[in-house]
């Protein structure tokens, strides 16, 4: 007796309430159904069917049996449909969701080089700079600069993004240079997020972690945005070191309060919960994972 035929046939004569259905569908004999459920019963000692002229229904040790068969049979078909994305490479559409300024700067040309690895792949990148839950709009798995907060979704860190805090020669020539993260309360500051309530910036010095209220003049949720602000002097900016490393080179943006640190936020791969991640989803983080996490291109 073949295991995996008897499982196949035990759980196809559940599905279908019947040995002559079951048979229909798996395109052989009643009979041939009939010999491999009777093996199975035999070999692991319990009645899994009550049979009679009109009906076949489960007995009790059958429906343990079914749900952990099942289970068997869907590892089984995983296994086999790794090996062979493994053998072919993976297929189909790619739906992925990033936000614009890393996606131009940095992920333009990592998905065009996982493309070239995977001919046969066709990838659909939608940049912007709002929170997107990839279960409801459809996307195979987001990628998010962020301190990532408990959700039903799955977030694997890829690599560690460092946070500047700048602000142009031209406007720390009109205010005093901020020395300690309280000074930052008499400063005007532009803010990555919204004006919904207070708005606070933690820093980590020597002495700990500070907790400052600042005065926010502008918010928006895209960095290119805050940087054009800065540079015309509007005030001083906390961006992520990729968006304002050019600028901190040339001297139009200059660090401030080197000492203290903000939290530094991740890149995340984002996907939702599913056991059976395709294959396609899994190469794409593993390619990531492998460009990104032990050295970056935008130098951290």
């Amino acid at each position: 007796m073949d295991k995996f035929d008897a499982l196949r046939a035990f759980v196809m004569v559940s599905d279908k309430g019947g040995f002559a259905a079951a048979a229909r569908e798996l395109g052989t004999s009643r009979s041939g159904i009939s010999r491999l459920i009777a093996a199975l019963e035999d070999q692991i000692g319990a009645q899994l069917l009550n049979r009679t002229t009109r009906k076949t229904a489960l007995t009790e040790s059958g429906a343990t049996y079914l749900e952990r068969a099942r289970f068997i049979l869907a590892e089984l078909e995983e296994a086999e449909r790794v090996v062979g994305d493994l053998r072919a490479g993976p297929t189909g559409a790619l739906r992925i969701n990033a936000p614009m300024t890393f996606g131009t700067m940095y992920l333009a040309d990592a998905v065009a080089e996982f493309m070239a690895q995977h001919p046969q792949l066709k990838v659909q990148l939608v940049l912007n700079d709002r929170f997107v839950d990839p279960m409801e709009e459809g996307f195979d798995l987001t990628i998010r600069i962020a301190h990532m907060p408990d959700s039903t979704l799955i977030a694997r860190r890829i690599a560690p993004i460092h946070l500047a805090m700048v602000a142009s020669p031209e406007y720390l020539e009109r205010h005093p240079r901020p020395r300690v993260p309280a000074d930052l309360s008499e400063h005007r500051v532009l803010h990555y997020g919204t004006m919904e309530g207070p708005v606070t910036w933690k820093l980590t010095g020597s002495g700990g972690e500070e907790v400052v209220r600042v005065n926010e003049v502008m918010c928006s949720n895209n960095g290119e945005v805050l940087r054009a602000a800065a540079l015309r002097g509007l005030g001083i900016v906390r961006l992520p070191r990729f968006v304002a490393a050019n600028e901190i080179n040339q001297g139009s943006l200059v660090p401030v309060l080197e000492g203290f640190e903000p939290p530094s936020p991740g890149l995340y791969c984002v996907y939702p919960p599913n056991r059976f991640l395709p294959s396609k989803v899994r190469r794409f983080i593993d390619f990531l994972a492998s460009k990104y996490s032990t050295r970056q291109p935008w130098g951290g």
